[in-house]
């Protein structure tokens, strides 16, 4: 069985589109089936690419985010996807307003550390300490998953 799971950030331009590409990557690697996605709660960069900052932090770790484009959260994501995985508790807070919350989980409760969200790079300009973050968080939830899976 496919696992659908939706990233959501803000605007979808850096910690979402990160966690799709992140999270791919190592599904691939532990040979998971999953179906990922990523949209932002705001509609401010809808087709955009991700941020170059954070590409360019991606790319120096193998991880390639140029195909991915920017897209709004939609209603008729809380029926299109098993999971919705958001990065901070605005984000939590935007998709209750959208839809229900049984299906939604912090990114950061997937992770090892005592974080309780993922900063969002775009104003901190941490952008390796983001993607840092992120890839701690994927190996968590793929943690998760894989015992779904067996």
């Amino acid at each position: 069985m496919t696992y659908r799971i939706l990233f959501v950030c803000l605007g979808n331009i850096c910690r979402s589109p990160t966690a799709e590409a992140v999270t791919r990557a190592k599904a691939a690697e532990r040979g998971l089936d999953v179906t990922l996605d990523s949209a932002g709660t705001g509609d401010w960069h809808i087709g955009k690419p991700p941020y170059g900052p954070m590409q360019e932090a991606a790319r120096t770790k193998g991880y390639d985010l140029s195909a991915l484009r920017a897209r709004q959260v939609a209603a008729s994501d809380f029926i299109e996807y098993d999971l919705i995985v958001v990065m901070d508790d605005d984000n939590a807070a935007d998709m209750a307003a959208i839809g229900p919350q049984d299906r939604v989980k912090l990114f950061t409760d997937f992770t090892s550390t005592t974080t309780t969200y993922v900063p969002d790079p775009y104003f901190t300009r941490d952008f390796d300490g983001a993607l840092a973050l992120i890839e701690d968080c994927a190996d968590g939830l793929l943690d998760r998953l894989g015992s779904r899976q067996a």
